[in-house]
């Protein structure tokens, strides 16, 4: 994974990202704070990502829509 900031490339541990899955896969993305320059990183996540970081234990949260 690369900073979208900094450009370092990160190796962070599982439990540093957080994937979030929405109504859609287009709304799928991941998340985690890069260790060299603090920024906090959202990137889209894609078929193969959401596989890879579930498969890695990786934190996932589901976004419903509002009941009314």
């Amino acid at each position: 994974m690369y900073c979208s900031e900094c450009r370092e490339k990160v190796e962070l541990p599982a439990e540093e990202f957080r994937l979030t899955l929405g109504r859609t896969p287009a709304q799928a993305h991941y998340s985690f704070g890069c260790p060299r320059c603090g920024a906090a990183v959202r990137k889209p996540a894609g078929e193969k990502i959401v596989e890879a970081l579930t498969e890695a234990g990786v934190r996932t949260m589901r976004l419903v829509p509002a009941e009314g």
